[in-house]
């Protein structure tokens, strides 16, 4: 019998499978094309910013040009990323016979205008005189470590959990596909794939959980790239700082209650305003946006 795996897809991943006209979308908002420049392997970030302000496409024999013999294997890399997050266009020009790459112009006015610009989130942390008293960054992660070991309890052994969270059952329904055998009469059962899970350090577990999240999301009536973007946007709040619920829209509100009951947020109320909270799971999702092998290259293989 084959082994079953699961394979707990970074958030890039997400983003390289969405359909060209929702990325074009994703790519209207600054801050997502920052977040996608900080996902890049280093080359591939050099390549963006060198191109930034190029308008007209590049032949791919010069971009190889540029790096030595001994970096292609990098460059392939990098040039691969781009085209699949669609961050590079690729095209073929039939009167030079060669292939060329352009910046996506979406991405490119973008990034261009938060550059040259700046930008600012669409909310401010909250003043203290107004939230008073805050948890400190220890109580929140004391927090968002048990609500999260709650939501596995709940998640694999439902009849064993003292605190139950305000997950709907459907929703709970698509975070246990794979994970549990749904026999009439019998009792859920761990497959093989739920024994895995349950071997994955929390950071993988938590994103098998968002990808499960995200590609469902459909069949709750919500739009996938919608919910990409607010959790990029997510990835530039302050951990421990509050952040007012009344600045988010009512989609955002919606995602923000289920984040909490995964432990990524606090939610607190005020006497007259409520706000929520980032947790330190909130950051591994923006830390988990590039693979570790992408993280762990420094050098520049370039040509002098």
């Amino acid at each position: 019998m084959p082994e079953v795996r699961i394979i707990a897809k970074n958030f890039m991943d997400m983003v390289a499978s969405m359909p060209a006209i929702k990325l074009d979308k994703l790519y209207q908002n600054g801050f997502i094309c920052e977040a996608i420049l900080r996902s890049l392997p280093p080359l591939a970030k050099k390549y963006v910013l060198q191109l930034l302000h190029i308008d007209g496409p590049v032949p791919a024999k010069l971009l190889a040009e540029w790096v030595l013999p001994d970096g292609l294997s990098k460059h392939k890399v990098a040039i691969d990323r781009l085209v699949q997050l669609r961050v590079f266009v690729e095209a073929f020009d039939n009167r030079k016979n060669e292939k060329t790459y352009q910046v996506n112009s979406t991405y490119q006015k973008s990034l261009q205008n938060l550059l040259v610009h700046g930008g600012t989130l669409p909310r401010e942390s909250m003043p203290s005189n107004i939230t008073v008293r805050l948890p400190t960054l220890e109580d929140l992660e004391t927090y968002a470590l048990e609500q999260w070991e709650c939501f596995l309890l709940q998640l694999i052994s439902p009849s064993h959990v003292d605190k139950t969270l305000n997950i709907s059952s459907s929703l709970m329904k698509v975070f246990q596909r794979r994970l549990l055998s749904q026999r009439d009469r019998e009792a859920p059962k761990l497959t093989e794939s739920g024994f895995q899970f349950l071997l994955m350090d929390t950071n993988a577990q938590l994103w098998y959980i968002i990808r499960e999240y995200i590609t469902n999301s459909e069949e709750r009536g919500v739009d996938a790239g919608d919910l990409i973007s607010f959790m990029l946007e997510l990835s530039f709040h302050v951990i421990g700082e509050a952040y007012n619920i009344n600045t988010l829209t009512e989609f955002q509100r919606n995602i923000i209650k289920d984040l909490a009951d995964l432990g990524l947020v606090k939610l607190q109320q005020g006497r007259k305003e409520s706000w929520f909270i980032p947790t330190k799971l909130a950051t591994n999702l923006s830390v988990s946006m590039t693979e570790s092998s992408s993280r762990k290259e420094v050098s520049y293989p370039f040509r002098k």
